[in-house]
């Protein structure tokens, strides 16, 4: 039998942390992270050592670069990456949008600390890596193995602080959408997202513009629902030449423009916003921040939420 080969990519969390006085903090190599057992040939990279939470943009880049190296050796037969859970659904679905290759891409981590009598680092490094050999993991793009679980990471979330299983999918089957080849060294724009609700400021929508963000992501109330204020500031953003993505607060369900009232999804739409059905805030920046960075204006934003739409 051939020996599978892995790239394991560290980057810190938990899964890597140990209890300090001063509460844990990363701490393990890649080394440190290897399953027991002969399960494979293992290359390591030591990318990073932080808390996902203190992730920059540039080294969510960083993170796919990595990949894209490891993969770039056609003997590799696919990547491990261990990463922090605060922005794992983040990383994971950027590096899905740049990932065209069939060999699996398997983020993981773990809820507690490596030196926690009870941690699931270990079991989830485990399930990753055995991952990378099953033939119904290829071709689905990048997935996360937690708490015994394979999710995409498209529609992913992080639906627990403290327990194992510690993801969820919003949809079980969007479909593999790939923006491009060559991976940005970091964003060549930025992309602010705003959480809406009674009372907010509407001038927040006009800050975010006046501050050169290039797209604004709206987590919004109900199927996309706001104060009728603010879609007079949506529209002047538009105007303005800022991409506006709509999305939802509520974890589950797809967002689809029903009400009106002058602020309701259909206004938001006909104000130029763009709808994402399926992915919330967190996603839907980390796509509209990919697109913008490799070029792509208005109305391809609007063709990938609308692809994005029909899964």
């Amino acid at each position: 039998m051939a020996t599978t080969r892995i790239v394991l990519i560290t980057t810190g969390g938990t899964v890597a942390a140990q209890s300090t006085p001063d509460g844990a903090v990363p701490a393990l190599s890649a080394r440190d992270l290897l399953p027991d057992g002969p399960v494979a040939e293992i290359s390591t990279v030591d990318l990073m050592s932080v808390d996902s939470s203190a992730m920059t943009v540039a080294d969510q880049f960083a993170v796919v670069r990595a990949i894209r190296a490891a993969l770039s050796d056609p003997v590799v037969d696919g990547v491990v990456v261990t990463h922090g859970t605060d922005t794992l659904e983040e990383t994971a679905y950027l590096a899905d949008l740049f990932h065209g290759d069939d060999r699996p891409v398997v983020f993981t981590g773990a809820q507690r600390p490596s030196d926690a009598i009870d941690s699931d680092g270990p079991a989830n490094i485990a399930t990753a890596f055995a991952a990378v050999s099953d033939p119904t993991v290829r071709g689905r793009g990048v997935v996360i193995a937690f708490g015994g679980e394979i999710l995409s990471a498209r529609g992913l979330f992080k639906s627990s602080t403290t327990e194992l299983i510690a993801f969820d999918n919003i949809h079980h089957a969007l479909p593999r959408q790939h923006v491009g080849d060559d991976v940005p060294t970091a964003a060549r724009v930025r992309v602010d997202a705003l959480q809406l609700y009674p009372g907010v400021s509407p001038g927040l929508i006009a800050a975010a513009v006046s501050q050169q963000a290039s797209g604004i992501v709206l987590s919004t109330t109900g199927a996309g629902n706001t104060h009728p204020d603010i879609t007079a500031e949506i529209s002047a953003a538009v105007t303005a030449g800022v991409v506006v993505v709509v999305t939802s607060r509520v974890p589950s369900g797809a967002v689809i423009p029903t009400y009106g009232g002058g602020g309701g999804a259909v206004d938001l739409e006909r104000a130029g916003a763009v709808v994402s059905r399926w992915l919330r805030a967190p996603q839907a920046r980390i796509a509209t921040l990919a697109l913008l960075s490799t070029g792509a204006d208005t109305d391809a934003v609007r063709a990938f939420f609308a692809e994005t739409a029909l899964g």
